[in-house]
């Protein structure tokens, strides 16, 4: 297992950047926890992938080092740096069985034979391929052959870090519980470091101690399930996580009052005068309708989604959601909206801030 360390990394496709526009990957420092499972979360072309191959060895960064225990790996190749890798489609040796497959990482390091019989059968049965290790890999489903090659990834007991690029890509979406649930076994018994890419919010959810978010090549949080939901560090954050996600309003913001298009509301915190492009963040599940308090809204249409309502609504022109109980009957005479004070967030230029205090 290794602690990784990300020192002023950043890398460009370009051979000669210019701008911080030409990065794929914008400065990094980050000291990622030895034995801790993270997930890298974010849309399709935010870094993640080359993030994950630079880790890796696959990549060498243009700028910055990476370090595993304090050891500079950046100019190391991937196989010296004691890590396995699980690609998101299914990388196997067709004219091999399962079980070859399966011991190749082991055999190919010289381990005792008997070891690598016993592992090959441990890690057949948590990956569900206990009754095919006979076969040839060469007639199985993409479905199996990703099995395969996360059972080679989670083999060998001795990597520093074990690395997934979205690797269920291909799976289906009963298995891919099933397999996220060992992945989570398999981290806890043994305590590897595990980075794990995947641009689906439940995945890294339900997989991670530590979410690391990324945008436009940044992380802009590293956090657990709840750092994210209830303090976004970045309006991000706000939108991607959470279904539905985040809602972002226009504001000007004086101490402990919000001004929304003339309309007070009060905050549970104070503020230092802000400058640039002021918002407040309110999660849906901290949002109600009222017909006497909050401000203007206008109900666009109602979704019943089985576990609750989502009310789709308009405030001062500004698109926005609101959580109700399965239970709760939305009225008509209901045109306000009215937010918890303690779980609305202040933004400028889309990064959250820190509050000077709690409000008298």
């Amino acid at each position: 297992m290794a602690k990784i360390t990300l020192d002023n990394l950043a890398h460009s496709y370009l051979a000669n950047p210019t701008s911080e526009d030409d990065f794929a990957l914008k400065e990094l420092n980050h000291d990622w926890t030895d034995s801790e499972a993270y997930a890298l979360l974010g849309a399709s072309g935010c870094g993640k992938t080359t993030l994950l191959n630079i880790i890796s060895g696959l990549l060498q960064p243009s700028r910055g080092r990476i370090l595993f225990n304090d050891v500079d790996v950046t100019h190391e190749p991937t196989t010296e740096r004691n890590i396995a890798q699980v690609f998101q489609f299914p990388v196997v040796y067709d004219t091999m069985t399962v079980r070859e497959n399966l011991a190749f990482p082991l055999k190919n390091r010289g381990a005792d034979k008997a070891y690598v019989a016993q592992r090959v059968q441990e890690i057949a049965t948590m990956i569900g391929l206990e009754d095919t290790l006979n076969r040839k890999a060469r007639g199985l489903t993409a479905d199996a052959k990703q099995k395969i090659s996360l059972g080679r990834g989670m083999v060998r007991e001795d990597v520093n870090a074990l690395l997934f690029d979205e690797p269920l890509t291909v799976i289906d979406p009963h298995m891919k519980w099933e397999l996220r649930t060992q992945l989570k076994q398999l981290h806890q018994q043994f305590g590897h470091t595990m980075i794990y890419v995947t641009h689906d919010q439940t995945e890294a959810l339900t997989f991670a101690d530590k979410v690391v978010v990324m945008h436009d090549g940044r992380v802009v949080q590293i956090g657990t399930p709840e750092d994210l939901f209830k303090t976004p560090e970045h309006t991000f954050v706000g939108y991607f996580i959470g279904s539905p996600g985040m809602n972002v309003i226009p504001a000007k913001v004086e101490g402990n009052q919000a001004y929304i298009n003339g309309a007070e509301l009060s905050l549970a915190n104070t503020y230092a005068p802000l400058d640039g492009r002021v918002e407040i963040g309110v999660r849906p599940e901290f949002a109600r309708l009222s017909d006497s308090e909050g401000l203007p809204v206008k109900i666009r249409r109602i979704e019943d989604v089985g576990r609750h309502k989502i009310i789709r609504a308009d405030c001062f022109g500004t698109p926005i959601n609101i959580i109700a109980d399965e239970a709760e009957e939305v009225r008509a005479d209901a045109t306000r909206v009215a937010f918890d004070p303690a779980h609305v967030n202040v933004y400028a230029n889309d990064w959250r801030v820190t509050p000077q205090g709690r409000a008298a």
